[in-house]
Order: C-alpha cells, then sequence, then structure tokens
C-alpha cells in the first residue's frame, strides 16, 4: 500500500514547516507566557518588597517619633528643651538622611537635629488630632526626597497651651537602594525559575505531542505496508483524528479491492474469447490455412500476455496484506534459474550469482518472483554470455543488482526504461512490458529503481527493496 502522505498538512517547503510548526507555535506561546508571568511576578515582588521596607520604615519613624515626643520638656524658662537627645547616631552627623525637627506655632525649626544643619523641613500646613500621625513625602537637605512621620503634641507652660508639631524624617534613597538590591538578588532566581519553566514547558510539550509522533510511525507503518490501520491506543483528543483516518484508509482498501476486481472479471472475461480464438486458429490451420493460423495465434499470445500483466498490476497495486508478505530471496532467484535456464536464451548464458543466504524481502512470493523473473528474462534476452546477480543489505533494504554483458542502452535513453510498452529495439521480439511491470511492483512497495551502463558495456538493474 503506497501513501503519497505528508504529516498534518505540513509541507516540505522550510518556512512553510517553521511558520506551520505545532511545536514552534506551543513554544512561542510557552515563552511569551513565561515571560509576562515573570515579568509581572518581578515588578509585583519588588514593589511587595518596597511597600514591606516602607511599612517596617514607617514602624521605626514612629518609633523615633514617639522618643522624641518623651524627651520633650518645658525649661524653667518656658523654652522647650529636650531631656534627652535621640539615640541614633545619625541624628549628630550632618546630611546623614535621618532627621528630625520640632516646630512651635511662632517657629519654624524650634528644634531640630544636627543632622539638617541649617535646613528645615517645610511640613504642609494641615491639621492633626491629638496623637495622630500623618505620613509626608517631603523635600529635604541636598534635594532629598524624605519619608516624614509627624505628629503633634500639646504641653502647658505657665498655664498657657503651647502646640508643637514634631517631625522625623528619612532619605527616601535607602527604600529605593533597598528595592534595587532586592531586585537584584532576585534576578538569579528568577534565571532559575526562567529554566525550569522552560524545562517543564519543554517536557509538557514532548509528552503532549508524542501521540502525534504516534500517529505519524503508525501512518508510516501503513505506507510500507507494515500495517493495515492505525491502532486505538491513542488519547481521547486525537482519536477523532485516527477514526477519521481508519475511516479513509477502510473506504480506499474497498475501492482499491473493488476495481482489483473488476479488473480481474475483465481480464478473466477475455481469456474466454482468447481461448475460443486459439482453437479458431487449429481450425484453420486444419483446414491448411497456415499463415492465417500462425497470425491468429501471435494475436491471441500477445492478448493473453497483456491480459496477465494486467492481473499482475491489479494484484501489486491492491495494497493486500504487504504488512505480512516476506520471501527469501536466494531461494526464489534459484526457483527462477531452474525455469530460465531451460530457456534457449537462459541455456546459453553464465549466470554469475552472489546472494548471501537468509535474506528476507518484505514482498509477496509471487510479486518477488514476478519482478525478479522480468530482470533475469531482460537480462538473458540480451546478454552476449555472462550475467551477475548481486544482493547487499542494509539496515532497512535490500539492494538486487543485475547486469549483462550485451549491446546496453544508450545514456540519454536510460532514464526512458521502464515506461510501458517501450522497446528500444523494434527488431526484437518482446512486448515492453517486462521492465514496466518491475517499475510497478516496485513502486507498489516503497522502493527504487535505477538503471545504470554496467562496467561490462551491457546494462545494470538496481532495485532496492525493504527488508524484514
Amino acid at each position: 500500500m503506497v501513501l503519497d502522505w505528508k504529516p498534518f498538512g505540513i509541507r516540505s517547503d522550510h518556512s512553510l514547516m517553521h511558520h506551520r510548526s505545532l511545536r514552534l507555535r506551543l513554544w512561542i506561546g510557552a515563552i511569551v507566557s513565561i515571560s509576562i508571568a515573570l515579568t509581572v511576578a518581578g515588578f509585583g515582588l519588588v514593589t511587595l518588597f518596597e511597600r514591606h521596607v516602607e511599612r517596617r520604615i514607617g514602624a521605626e519613624l514612629r518609633l523615633q517619633l514617639n522618643q522624641l515626643a518623651a524627651a520633650v520638656s518645658i525649661a524653667a524658662d518656658g523654652s522647650v528643651i529636650l531631656s534627652t537627645e535621640p539615640a541614633d547616631s545619625r541624628f549628630a552627623q550632618p546630611l546623614s538622611g535621618l532627621y528630625w525637627q520640632i516646630d512651635s506655632t511662632t517657629q519654624l525649626g524650634l528644634l531640630r537635629s544636627r543632622s539638617l544643619w541649617d535646613e528645615v523641613i517645610a511640613l504642609p500646613p494641615d491639621s492633626l488630632e491629638l496623637n495622630g500621625i500623618h505620613a509626608h513625602v517631603l523635600a529635604g537637605p541636598a534635594h532629598q526626597q524624605l519619608l516624614v512621620r509627624e505628629r503633634h503634641l500639646h504641653l502647658q507652660t505657665s498655664g498657657q497651651p503651647l502646640q508643637l508639631r514634631l517631625a522625623v524624617g528619612l532619605n527616601r534613597a535607602e527604600l529605593t537602594a533597598a528595592r534595587a538590591e532586592f531586585a537584584a538578588d532576585m534576578r538569579p532566581y528568577l534565571g532559575v525559575i526562567i529554566v525550569v519553566l522552560l524545562l517543564a514547558t519543554l517536557v509538557q510539550i514532548q509528552t503532549g505531542l508524542a501521540p502525534l509522533e504516534t500517529v505519524r510511525r503508525g501512518v508510516g507503518a501503513i505506507r510500507f505496508g507494515q500495517s493495515p490501520l492505525l491502532t486505538d491506543h491513542y488519547p481521547s483528543e486525537v482519536m477523532p483524528l485516527v477514526n477519521e483516518m481508519n475511516a479513509l484508509l477502510v473506504a480506499r482498501s474497498q475501492a482499491i479491492e473493488r476495481a482489483r476486481v473488476w479488473t480481474a472479471d475483465l481480464a478473466h472475461g477475455l481469456k474466454t474469447p482468447l481461448t475460443a480464438l486459439a482453437a479458431d486458429a487449429q481450425r484453420l490451420r486444419e483446414q491448411g490455412n497456415a499463415a492465417l493460423a500462425d497470425d491468429l495465434e501471435h494475436l491471441a499470445a500477445a492478448m493473453r500476455r497483456r491480459v496477465d500483466r494486467e492481473l499482475i498490476r491489479a494484484r501489486v497495486r491492491s495494497g493486500t496484506e504487504q504488512h505480512e508478505a516476506q520471501t527469501e530471496v536466494g531461494a526464489a532467484v534459484a526457483r527462477l534459474l531452474r525455469v530460465v535456464q531451460r530457456t534457449p536464451d537462459g541455456e546459453r548464458v553464465n549466470w554469475h550469482i552472489d546472494i548471501p543466504t537468509a535474506l528476507w524481502a518484505a514482498l509477496r512470493s509471487d510479486d518477488l518472483l514476478e519482478l525478479l523473473g522480468n530482470l533475469l528474462e531482460n537480462a538473458a534476452k540480451w546478454a552476449r554470455s555472462n550475467v551477475w546477480i548481486t544482493v547487499t543489505v542494509n539496515d532497512t533494504q535490500l539492494d538486487i543488482a543485475v547486469s549483462d554483458d550485451g549491446v546496453g542502452v544508450a545514456v540519454p535513453q536510460l532514464q526512458r526504461l521502464g515506461e510501458r510498452g517501450l522497446r528500444l529495439d523494434q527488431n526484437t521480439e518482446g512486448s515492453g512490458l517486462g521492465l514496466a511491470i518491475v517499475r510497478d511492483i516496485v513502486d507498489a512497495y516503497g522502493g527504487a529503481v535505477q538503471f545504470f551502463v554496467a562496467d561490462c558495456g551491457g546494462l545494470l538493474v538496481r532495485v532496492r527493496l525493504p527488508k524484514c
């Protein structure tokens, strides 16, 4: 059975194969999905880390603010003083990034940390509830952006209420630096995740496409005659395709069988008139009309040979059970030689045989005998005195070479050998069907036939056939 089939509509053109590759589409989809997911995850993790650090900074600033409020007191002269300086040494280092400041209703920067140097933090004019804390992002010294926590403090001095605004600020660059360091530390782990996800994608694609590869091998087995149908061991998603393929194969097989039967019926139907024609020729010979009898017999023989050839073609093209076919090549050649050597052409030829033992061709016995018979008859007809038959083997094929020392064929005509009805020498008896039948049989089994000029000047026919 020969199927001219290319898996899933994929053409041989290289660019179309890439554009229409299901595997490539899955890889592109996976890479795009992984890239988007990891990009979103990266930005999300960095944002979450930034928010977490900002909350921690806010908690630290509130703690510093509470400590500052606890240290505020009123001196005997009514001035605002700190009973204790905040413990963090950064408050004493100019432009360190950590600052505190106390404002009154009448004076901005009434008290402030040494780290502010001669700068003040411009707090926005907002109102705060008692013990309430506001968060700001404000401009600080040396063009710094500060994360500021602010609260109000109410004191009594000489019977007069005193309202103070306390603020603690931290340079936001520390948050930005922490975020950058976290992103840098996270990149190697994201790289590891990318590798793991790509390996998982590879496994997923290989596993997902494995049934299609199994289908491809199954169709290849059908093509080479190793199986009549696809088996049922496929996932449920692939089974509709498999069922349709099997239904197509069954329909094709039935159509071929019907055509074979019609051909056989027609050929057998012609045999009876041919037999009657031969009988008429015999009666004419008995009546003394030998010339007309010879013409009728020659015509009947030619027609009978044509009918026999059509029966062979119907059989080899019917695709019947090639997956079970096997024939031992050496035995087939020996059987044919016993017949050919009794013919006038075969009797005068020296036959040189080089065939290893136990070589099995994946052909039906009748088909291999028909193929080799035509090759040997053709070689015996044209050989001067010698015919060589050599068989070699590789992993999947048998190479059968038949050559003779005859007059050979001109190189321009070699490619035309095997055309149905072609006779290069019209003076030699024959129908021109022998090599055409050889080509029919070889094509039916997925093999190849080539014609060359032999070393001794004759014709070399090289046939490659599948082996068991």
